[in-house]
């Protein structure tokens, strides 16, 4: 099932319009099994099976269909995809929900082999692990993303105006005074912003953050990086804007979470693999010198005396056989 875990966290959301309500859904289909996560932005659902499940589902719902689990999935993702993908498919398929408890069970409706073909997927509620592999990281990688762009584009700025600058100390003007704006300075447009985010009461929404009138008209650099239409750009709704404008980078940031996670587990299973030689070759070090052991007092040493009377191990005598690196294993 890790092959499903991974091709489901890589697979982009998309919006899954039905007659009754739209979610936000992301689903991913093998040979093996499929994977489906569906949320309302209030609640988030999963559903994840393999082969033998889908066999036995579709039995039970198809009594007049005998196909293998391949080819029930193969039609679950031909179904499945162009509505993710908001292609229009007249005919093909129906889908409706269901609240049952705290489970969602989607339900769909076409025909296979010029048979009625059901099929109901049953979600239970996810996991908060589950959630927060799937939102709440990618999101925080998304915002440290776009706030690192942001502040390479303040950099931008700045080295646009130094350019500005040398073009006008060269004697350069513009040719229409209404193209002139102030120099970009961060701190100030930062702090601006701010200002007039908690300028708001709590009960208001962000859709009318937007800066003064005196203020843009003082700072026209200001006014032209402020979007025209702020409400359309901070309103979740529905998740559209969410789904249509920043899939390729929440794309870009679980897998960049893949591969560190891949990273981590191959550097453990290395390590793992790397601390179990030395165990076993260790394991073994204290039988090495028995042979010097018991051979040292059949061949012993003429010109030298013993240094010791009594005590059966006598580490003096053991010093002196000539396998000198043994010594250490007996300190």
């Amino acid at each position: 099932m890790e092959e499903l875990e991974q091709g489901l966290l890589m697979q982009p959301w998309a919006r899954l319009q039905l007659a009754e309500n739209s979610l936000l859904a992301k689903a991913y289909i093998t040979k093996q099994g499929y994977a489906l996560l569906v949320s309302d932005l209030q609640e988030v659902w999963h559903e994840q099976v393999d082969a033998s499940v889908v066999s036995q589902r579709a039995k039970e719902l198809n009594k007049r269909l005998t196909a293998p689990p391949e080819a029930f999935l193969s039609h679950l993702d031909d179904l499945l995809r162009p509505l993710l993908k908001d292609i229009d498919c007249p005919g093909k398929a129906t889908f409706s929900c269901d609240h049952v408890a705290e489970a969602l069970i989607l339900r769909v409706r076409s025909e296979l082999s010029g048979l009625p073909f059901y099929w109901n997927f049953h979600c239970i509620l996810a996991s908060p692990s589950l959630v927060s592999q799937h939102l709440i990281r990618p999101l925080m990688g998304m915002s440290l993303a776009l706030q690192c762009q942001a502040r390479e584009l303040a950099t931008l700025l700045r080295m646009k105006d130094l350019e500005i600058q040398d073009y006008q100390e060269g004697g350069a003007s513009l040719s229409r005074d209404r193209l002139k704006t102030e120099p970009f300075e961060e701190t100030s447009f930062l702090e601006q912003f701010m200002v007039e985010v908690f300028k708001m009461p709590c009960n208001q929404s962000l859709d009318v953050v937007l800066p003064s009138s005196s203020h843009l008209e003082m700072n026209p650099g200001v006014a032209a990086l402020f979007p025209k239409k702020l409400p359309e750009a901070c309103s979740v709704g529905d998740g559209r804007p969410f789904v249509t404008n920043l899939q390729n980078l929440y794309t870009a940031v679980t897998r960049q979470e893949a591969q560190g996670r891949q990273k981590l587990e191959d550097a453990g299973d290395l390590q793992a693999s790397g601390g179990a030689s030395p165990h076993g070759t260790d394991s073994h070090l204290p039988n090495q010198p028995e042979e010097p052991v018991s051979s040292a007092p059949s061949h012993p040493e003429p010109d030298k005396e013993p240094t010791a009377t009594s005590g059966p191990v006598q580490r003096p005598r053991l010093s002196k056989v000539k396998r000198k690196k043994l010594r250490g294993l007996f300190s």
